[in-house]
């Protein structure tokens, strides 16, 4: 292979030597690693993996940790060592992780020490693992070694692979029963670090930035886009240690930052503390920030935008320039708030079957429904009847690992990939996401409802802290085994403390939605409403675990 896809590390290690590679705010302060302190780290980890441990290439390497420098250098490690690295999810319990790893069977793992614990038992049940590398420095008693204090004697010579080889099994979050594993090939992971090196000019007002990492490392978006294509760039990539909004700001002011990937729940926490900020303010600066806020949507120079809101925009350090989001749709109105008080929004979308980037918004004519065009590599097309997109090109996925039968309901023969997502693409060539097919609700007349969009009306309601909408079987009645809109409303705390009598609760909560709902066509109002007192659960990127909130839903009512 002519060119691995983690070719630069030799040259940026030389390039940008003691710049900041990797950094992670811990309670003594920041751990970072240089890009030559990164080099060394990842060539000593390789040389023990090929020479001490005589691992083979094609095995696997497994790493459970959260987000942290170490971890860049246990993915370069395994890939110049020819093994296959399976990140996974720190927050899974330990019965779907032994799912996972029973699919994969890894012969090593590295995991941070406070994984550790979990790693020991899942080696008592997973015989493939028989190594355990702590990634962090360990502690005095720990048996087992570590990244800094492993030796080897051997040299490090790069395993080559091919394009067609697994570079990175990627498993979907919650994953139980039968483990969806993604391989992700060194041609997948070329083809899309190449295409962002092309996308990315169009987004950043420099190479070297500094970037503030929340997403999880075992999340496609976040392995290709936040980490590959940022360190070929020779940026800088911090990690917080709380992703609470105001300890996030701090981090920005601290190691100012320029830029973040992100997913649109964060955001919405963050424009929610900042207005919570802006009315603490006297009635004077909330009078001054309304009519500047009204202005700024007929102001087109960014650098006036800026001028107009510096006392918030110094929260975040000054330097912070914009956000690329993605994994999720993105609130419009959300979106509009931090274009107006002049931080730019850049919507990104993919897959993890697609490694995972499809389409990038990016210039100046960007447009906040939109994810925006779809990227060079990839052919695309609308399947006429059902509204699905299909996507065609060099970075689809090579198929789900030892999974033929569901890679072939996903997988056409000719390359074809079935997103299950429904879109438009307009006449300027960029993409809409209207909703996702498996989430449809078909009602007893025909009429199709995607749960989105009755999510995107009621989620202007200041009360509702989160929503979920499915459709649920009826079971009674005339009509009996069809679907009906299924709503499920967590209210705000404020909510929830003016109103400690239930009835009266739901009552409110009924009257709200149904206001709202006058909106949408009247098959697309919902006819179940539930209060829901306790946080929906969600995935390590925020998103709602839709199916898990249905069934307890369903189990209660």
């Amino acid at each position: 292979m002519k060119e691995n896809v983690l070719y630069r590390l030799d040259v940026n290690t030389k390039l940008y030597g003691e710049r900041i590679a990797l950094g992670k705010r811990n309670r003594y302060g920041w751990k970072e690693l240089t890009y030559k302190g990164l080099g060394l780290l990842t060539k000593q980890l390789a040389s023990y993996l090929i020479h001490e441990l005589q691992l083979q290439k094609g095995d696997k390497l497994a790493i459970l940790s959260e987000s942290m420098p170490e971890m860049g250098a246990c993915l370069f490690g395994s890939v110049i060592s020819g093994l296959i690295t399976v990140p996974l999810d720190n927050k899974l319990t330990l019965y779907e992780l032994e799912s996972i790893l029973s699919n994969c069977q890894p012969k090593v793992m590295t995991v941070s020490q406070a994984n550790l614990e979990k790693a020991v038992e899942l080696q008592k049940r997973i015989p493939s693992i028989e190594h355990i590398i702590i990634m962090d420095e360990p502690r005095t008693d720990s048996k087992y070694p570590s990244l800094y204090n492993i030796q080897s004697e051997g040299d490090c010579r790069w395993r080559h692979r091919s394009l067609k080889d697994t570079a990175l099994i990627i498993y979907t979050s919650g994953t139980t029963g039968a483990p969806k594993g993604v391989q992700t090939t060194f041609g997948n992971m070329i083809t899309q670090v190449l295409e962002m090196s092309k996308v990315l000019p169009e987004i950043l007002p420099s190479e070297c930035v500094n970037l503030l990492s929340i997403l999880p490392m075992n999340h496609l978006f976040e392995l290709t886009v936040g980490f590959a294509a940022f360190l070929n760039r020779g940026s800088s990539i911090y990690y917080p240690q709380s992703l609470k909004p105001n300890d996030v700001l701090a981090d920005m002011r601290e190691k100012k930052i320029d830029f973040m990937i992100v997913v649109p729940a964060f955001l919405k926490l963050l424009k929610t503390t900042i207005e919570a900020d802006i009315r603490s303010w006297s009635d004077d600066e909330k009078s001054l920030f309304e009519k500047s806020y009204a202005a700024a949507e007929y102001i087109t120079d960014y650098s006036i935008r800026r001028q107009l809101f510096r006392s918030i925009l110094a929260k975040f350090g000054g330097n912070f320039y914009g956000f690329i989001a993605g994994g999720a749709p993105l609130d419009p109105a959300i979106g509009e708030f931090f274009e107006r008080i002049g931080i730019k929004i850049f919507q990104g979308y993919g897959l993890s079957e697609t490694s995972p980037v499809i389409s990038m918004d990016r210039g100046d004519d960007r447009k906040l429904a939109s994810v925006g065009p779809i990227l060079d590599s990839y052919d695309a097309k609308i399947d006429p009847d059902t509204g699905e997109l299909l996507v065609k090109g060099p970075s689809v996925m090579k198929g789900y690992y030892n999974n033929p039968e569901k890679t072939a309901e996903v997988l056409e023969p000719d390359g074809w990939l079935h997103t299950g997502d429904k879109g438009r693409i307009d006449e300027d060539g960029r993409l809409y996401i209207t909703g996702r097919l498996k989430n449809m609700i078909v009602l007893s007349g025909g009429k199709k409802v995607f749960p989105e969009e009755v999510e995107t009306v009621l989620e202007n309601n200041p009360n509702f802290a989160e929503i979920c909408v499915f459709g649920a079987t009826r079971k009674t009645g005339a009509k009996d085994g069809t679907e009906e809109i299924m709503t499920v409303i967590v209210p705000t705390q404020q909510i929830l403390e003016r109103f400690s009598d239930e009835d009266e609760l739901q009552s409110f909560i009924v009257k709200e939605v149904k206001e709202l709902s006058v909106q949408l066509a009247p098959y697309k109002r919902p006819v179940n409403i539930i209060v829901r007192k306790k946080p929906l659960p969600r995935t390590s990127t925020n998103k709602v675990k839709r199916n898990i909130v249905k069934e307890e839903t369903l189990a209660l009512n």
